[in-house]
């Protein structure tokens, strides 16, 4: 069997033994030599197009998890992680200076936990919904119904959490939505489900004498309130940031309220008060 074709069935990952039995030293010896395979850890092997971070997972004898996991997972996040996410077994020994540029988590995972050098699906959820921040685990369960999985699904993970984080686990699941259109929009839900007294709804169509003007991000009906997750980095140029703006006055003629401009620091230069038609809004940072 051919080395490639090997470690493609297990992810792209693979240790000395793993390979030794069905290769031989000589041939595994000979496919690091001439670069079909990287060795990236002592006894540790990945093919050269695997990822940077589930290779350096991998060389630490651990799997990639939480937020690095679930990008692999196809889910969008609020943040994208510094540094790896690692998850190693309680009693493995691992030094500060091998380890000084992951994030590590020690859990001793079921083999169900880990797929490729992954922590699972589920187990990715899992430990997001408890570890990350509310408007990061708003984020993760959104981007995980907008990709196909179901209520039901984020409910029975949600529902396994136990101890610490287990209550914003069912929280999250309880407020999750597909409709969100992308995580900074999640993430200004999470600020709003902590009004008191607001009562936001995503991507509600309005209308205005009859004429559909939009869907704003999110809306409170009943206060007469839109919020907007963008920026001028996020238009892209000024006849975008423009249209928008526009588009704002809308919704305030349509409201009889002002919009709420969610301002995010280092989203580009003005962004939330350098913009036509800034004057009704309010910047609102995430926490």
């Amino acid at each position: 069997m051919e080395v490639e074709e090997l470690l493609r069935r297990s992810g792209g990952l693979a240790t000395r033994a793993e390979l030794e039995a069905p290769l031989g030293r000589t041939a595994l010896d000979r496919a690091v030599e001439v670069g079909r395979l990287v060795r990236v850890g002592r006894g540790r092997f990945a093919l050269p197009g695997v990822a940077a971070d589930r290779r350096r997972a991998h060389a630490l004898n651990g799997v990639l998890s939480h937020e690095s996991a679930a990008l692999h997972h196809g889910w969008p996040v609020l943040l994208a992680p510094e540094q790896p996410h690692v998850t190693l077994p309680v009693r493995r020994r691992v030094s500060q200076e091998r380890s000084r540029d992951v994030t590590l988590h020690r859990v001793d995972l079921h083999p169900d936990d880990v797929r490729d050098g992954l922590t699972s699906p589920d187990r990715t959820m899992l430990d997001c919904l408890r570890a990350c921040s509310f408007p990061a685990a708003l984020a993760f369960a959104d981007s995980a119904l907008r990709q196909g999985r179901t209520p039901g699904w984020l409910a029975r993970v949600a529902g396994e959490a136990r101890g610490h984080g287990a209550r914003q686990a069912r929280r999250v699941a309880a407020a999750a939505t597909d409709l969100a259109a992308n995580p900074f929009e999640s993430g200004l839900r999470a600020v709003a489900l902590d009004v008191r007294g607001l009562t936001v709804r995503p991507q509600a169509p309005l209308y205005s004498g009859g004429r559909f003007i939009g869907r704003p991000d999110l809306v409170d009906l009943e206060l007469g309130i839109v919020l907007e997750s963008d920026s001028f980095k996020w238009h892209g140029g000024r006849s975008a940031l423009v249209r928008d703006a526009r588009r704002y006055n809308d919704f305030t003629a349509a409201l009889a309220g002002a919009p709420v401009h969610l301002g995010r620091r280092g989203a580009g230069a003005g962004a939330g008060s350098n913009r036509a038609g800034a004057g009704n809004e309010k910047a609102v940072p995430i926490a």
